[in-house]
């Protein structure tokens, strides 16, 4: 009996245990402090950014090394077939019209890309954060609201909101909260849910199973994600610039 009741506690304390890792891991940590103005707070997400950015600017710098029109590399043609990859991928969707919205599509997609697979690196993934993702999701619908008022003036970017008929007006204004709140919550759910899932798997048996799991959910997940979001939003802009 009293065997039984030592067992049921330990694994009181290993739920307890497994619920307050979650806890910690799902809030957002405070990476240090700024001293000043009495003291500015740094975000673990904002500082793994950061790291993100480092990186992504010193391999531009070592990628684009040595270039050659005549006699192009390995590694020249590497990186002209990626970027030939993504500039066909959004062409196809936007058309000529949508030509300047590119580089801020290829940019999102390489940086959602890389925050989502950022635990397999010992970080945590900024897209964790709803903070983060609610920032990228302002940045896409301010630039699907441009694109439209860009290609369509003043004048037609306010009709555009009575269209096809006038009674469709208020379901068009709601869409400028929908449109950034579906972005969001799409793009933090599914990363959150992943790392849930990791966290659950490392607590039953951390030895083997989460490796198999991780190929699945840090990359392929993570890189589905990343495509999700794109592929969203340069679908609203083509929408707005017609």
């Amino acid at each position: 009996m009293s065997e039984k009741i030592t067992a049921k506690r330990k694994g009181g304390r290993k739920t307890g245990d497994l619920s307050s890792t979650l806890a910690e891991e799902l809030n957002s940590k405070t990476a240090f402090t700024i001293p000043v103005f009495g003291g500015i707070p740094i975000a673990e997400c904002v500082v793994v950014t950061w790291v993100i950015m480092a990186v992504l600017v010193i391999l531009s710098l070592i990628l684009v090394r040595n270039l050659s029109v005549e006699n192009p590399g390995k590694k020249q043609l590497l990186l002209e077939s990626g970027v030939s990859f993504l500039q066909d991928f959004f062409m196809g969707i936007l058309g000529e019209e949508g030509k300047q919205y590119v580089p801020y599509l290829m940019s999102t997609v390489i940086y959602i890309g890389i925050a989502n697979i950022a635990g397999v690196f010992g970080f945590t993934p900024p897209t964790k954060d709803m903070n983060v993702t609610i920032a990228l999701a302002l940045m896409s619908i301010i630039l699907i609201e441009y694109a439209g008022f860009h290609k369509k003036g003043l004048k037609g970017f306010l009709k555009s909101f009575a269209e096809p008929v006038p009674i469709m007006l208020p379901i068009n204004i709601l869409e400028i909260a929908i449109r950034p709140t579906s972005l969001c919550m799409r793009l933090f759910g599914n990363v959150l849910g992943s790392f849930v899932v990791m966290k659950l798997l490392e607590f039953v048996c951390p030895a083997i199973l989460p490796i198999p799991f991780s190929l699945y959910f840090d990359f392929f997940d993570g890189f589905i994600q990343a495509y999700v979001f794109v592929f969203l939003t340069s679908l609203f802009i083509k929408e707005a610039i017609e």
